[in-house]
């Protein structure tokens, strides 16, 4: 039975094994276990399932659904879950068909009209744009994974409502990180135990847990992680022991967006962001800690409602945040621009 590790599989799919490891924490695929071997493998079946979930995923449906579907043998099911998708999607072509039609014809009145602007003052229209609802935009037809995936970087363009700004500020942190296989588990592995160990969360209930790829090759999304750091904040008097250290952050201004359901595209999705903001830039050269052991990474990945997922370790609740380091424009190239 030919096995294939966590790293060879998150390449394959160009998905991040923090993703992977999540499908397997919600119950959608399942490693697995070889003897005298640390790290996760997947046999042929898994790999199946998890192209099944990829293709189901391109296709928007919801995780949840997901699970429904694949964990049934009930056709009816699926059929059902899949009608209602399909219901979605019409409603979402028939809002932006009509959004063309209304855009056409204020092009048309505008071309007959005088050279001033004025935008055509009509009630029924108004009527109709206030109804449209659009949230998503999806397909009928079938297309190939690759096709689906150049339709989601068309269609997932951020928007300013998606992203926040935000400032974090300076704070004492324990560190910890890894290498290889896995690296992102073994650290979240490692800093949840320190956590319970030392009462953290009574001790500091505000406690925010960073990480971020520390890889020093290629970090392009293909890749997978081969290293990975993780902080959690502690109180400034506190004493960290190996294998964690203790460091200062310096803090910083942060271009700020909820990753979307576990697709670290996202990630290439806020850095256009930035490249294409008027006020800000990206700013990953400032050194914000000090730090002898890895490199410094493009950004943090923060653990959102870190005190309830210890608390209960409810997967499906685990919210990522992602948070690009960014600076203000010069006013001197601002008026350049």
């Amino acid at each position: 039975m030919e096995l294939k590790t966590i790293g060879q599989v998150s390449k394959h799919f160009s998905i991040s094994n923090r993703t992977l490891r999540y499908y397997e924490q919600v119950g959608l695929i399942m490693p697995t276990k070889k003897d005298n071997y640390a790290y996760r493998v997947y046999d042929m079946e898994a790999i199946k399932r998890l192209r099944q979930v990829i293709i189901l995923r391109k296709l928007r449906i919801p995780l949840k659904q997901i699970a429904e579907m694949l964990n049934n043998s009930d056709v009816s099911i699926a059929i059902d879950i899949l009608e209602r998708n399909l219901s979605d999607i019409e409603e979402e072509i028939a809002s932006l068909s009509t959004i063309r039609d209304v855009v056409e014809v204020f092009i048309n009145r505008l071309n007959i009209g005088s050279d001033v602007f004025v935008l055509p003052d009509d009630e029924g229209l108004l009527e109709i744009v206030d109804s449209l609802t659009v949230s998503k935009i999806n397909f009928k037809e079938d297309k190939s994974l690759e096709q689906l995936n150049q339709a989601s970087k068309k269609l997932n363009k951020l928007e300013d409502n998606d992203v926040r700004i935000v400032y974090l500020p300076p704070m004492s942190v324990a560190v910890t990180y890894a290498y290889g296989d896995d690296c992102e588990g073994k650290v979240f592995d490692t800093i949840s135990q320190f956590v319970r160990n030392n009462d953290l969360l009574r001790l500091k209930p505000d406690a925010r847990s960073f990480g971020f790829d520390c890889s020093t090759e290629d970090m392009a999304e293909e890749n997978p992680s081969r290293a990975y750091e993780m902080w959690v904040s502690i109180p400034d008097d506190m004493e960290v022991s190996l294998p964690l250290v203790k460091r200062t952050f310096n803090g910083g201004l942060y271009a700020a967006h909820v990753l979307r359901t576990w697709d670290f595209e996202d990630w290439r999705l806020l850095k256009e962001w930035v490249s294409n903001n008027d006020k800000y830039e990206e700013d990953c050269d400032t050194k914000r800690w000090n730090s002898t052991d890895t490199c410094v990474g493009y950004g943090f990945e923060e653990t959102l409602n870190f005190y309830h997922y210890i608390q209960h370790s409810e997967m499906e609740a685990l919210q990522l945040d992602l948070l690009l380091p960014i600076k203000e424009k010069d006013k001197e190239k601002l008026n350049d621009e």
